[in-house]
């Protein structure tokens, strides 16, 4: 009787070994081929963030200035935003990106390198923009407190 105990549960192992190669494997997906893309770059007092994304809006790569290591009042320089353009170049290179739509943001010192770093790089620039939000004094102020 145990022979044939030990039969059955080897007859159940075997059975879940091929139920589990039925069983269809995620694939990774490739990295997706875009002719054109979306650059948007921030640049602040503190920091130079560049975004590159496909033309819905998707992201595809991005870095700053704090992520590859600069600390404290050398994330503003223009160095450091040619240099977080190098590094957005690389991450991009596999999708084919040739043509790019520039999006600027913000009042930093790094605007201007990081556009120059970009073109240098070889990419055809269809529009550089300039999307810096314009205060226009906002909404009435509150009362005057009396004391």
């Amino acid at each position: 009787m145990s022979n044939e105990v030990k039969k059955t549960q080897d007859a159940k192992r075997s059975d879940a070994k091929t139920e589990q190669a039925d069983v269809p494997t995620r694939r990774r997906k490739g990295t997706r081929q875009v002719y054109k893309g979306q650059i948007h770059i921030q640049c602040t007092y503190n920091n130079t963030i560049i975004t590159v994304t496909d033309l819905n809006g998707a992201v595809l790569a991005w870095s700053s200035a704090g992520s590859l290591g600069f600390k404290g009042a050398k994330k503003s320089t223009p160095y450091a935003a040619s240099q977080v353009a190098g590094d957005v170049h690389e991450k991009i290179q596999k999708n084919g990106i040739k043509e790019l739509e520039v999006y600027v943001k913000g009042v930093g010192s790094g605007r201007e390198s990081s556009v120059r770093a970009l073109a240098g790089h070889g990419y055809e620039m269809t529009m550089i923009k300039d999307i810096t939000p314009i205060a226009h004094n906002g909404c009435r102020a509150r009362r005057p407190r009396r004391v």
